[in-house]
């Protein structure tokens, strides 16, 4: 699966944070709490910063910890390829960040109930839970420096907004092997630089960004996805929602129309009728038209990920239009 950050620009969305001073509250006593009976910041071995958790230890071993450390959720199954890509990479991060968050890995196959109530609809998806408030952070293989931008503001929520600075972590044990960092790569400062445009919003930056590192290296990966991302939000960030809108309802024909308004779809999260849009326009249209929805919706499936099962389903309608 291609990153698919949940707010579209690598940014975690502090407005998800519902009744934080509640939870800061209930973070605060849980402190307290814990102070008054005689414990305190326990060292924790390097291993127990990656848990593999279920539904039965959920409550204790994310909600009741969320109050001390940010726990960020990694939805993975074993069938899924791009989960064995990002889940090696948030565990070295985890061991990298030193106790900063707690890394708690959810086999959605095993786990039904915690991937519904998530609301996962694709892996992997990475969560994070802060006082016992859930933030959506991204789904997707995304890029290790939007990944590192993301982990950096959730941890500055946790500092600002909840007091949590993190747990102590213990020296690692005599013999025990060093966590070895990965060899930056030749196109990091210029992925890195993309993604601070993404952040600030210099949408015209970020796509300049990718495609310089797709000039020397055409088959980057991180700068072809964060090229399709940067693009779909250049698209629509000068759109007016209700016009598009408007003129799709009133213009089925319209297979422009229908492009844009699919695009809007895309960027709300509304990833099925942004491609059942671009289906049935492919279905009702011809020659240069048909070409044009066509090749969008092919586009909108590198933003979501070749594997995500609305992607699936969508070719296979589209395969039917076509053929």
């Amino acid at each position: 699966m291609q990153p698919r950050n949940m707010s579209m620009s690598g940014v975690v969305d502090l407005a998800a944070v519902k009744a934080a001073q509640e939870a800061k509250a209930k973070a605060e006593q849980a402190r307290a709490e814990t102070a008054r009976q005689g414990g305190g910041p326990t060292a924790v071995p390097p291993s127990s910063l990656v848990i593999d958790v279920d539904e039965a230890d959920f409550e204790s071993a994310v909600l009741q910890r969320s109050t001390e450390v940010p726990v960020v959720i990694d939805f993975w199954a074993e069938w899924c390829e791009p989960c064995k890509q990002l889940s090696p990479l948030l565990e070295r991060l985890a061991a990298e960040y030193n106790g900063r968050f707690l890394l708690a890995k959810i086999d959605v196959d095993a786990n039904q109930m915690l991937m519904q109530q998530f609301g996962v609809q694709g892996i992997p998806a990475v969560f994070a839970v802060v006082a016992g408030q859930a933030l959506p952070l991204f789904q997707g293989a995304a890029p290790e420096a939007q990944i590192r931008g993301t982990l950096d503001q959730l941890i500055q929520v946790a500092e600002e907004r909840f007091g949590l600075t993190g747990i102590a972590v213990a020296p690692d044990a005599e013999g025990a092997a060093p966590v070895v960092e990965a060899p930056a790569g030749p196109y990091d400062a210029l992925l890195e630089a993309a993604v601070q445009a993404l952040d600030a919003g210099d949408l015209a930056g970020a796509v300049q960004a990718y495609k310089n590192v797709l000039s020397d290296d055409p088959g980057n990966t991180e700068a072809k996805l964060g090229l399709g991302q940067a693009e779909l939000l250049q698209r629509v960030q000068d759109m007016d929602p209700q016009a598009v809108r408007r003129d799709a309802a009133e213009k089925p024909g319209d297979v422009a129309a229908q492009i844009a308004a699919a695009d809007l779809d895309l960027v709300g999260g509304h990833v099925e009728d942004a491609f059942g849009r671009l289906v049935d326009a492919v279905a009702r249209s011809a020659g240069d038209d048909r070409d044009a929805a066509r090749v969008r919706l092919l586009e909108l499936f590198e933003v979501v990920g070749a594997d995500d099962p609305r992607v699936t389903a969508a070719r296979t309608a589209l395969a039917r239009v076509l053929f």
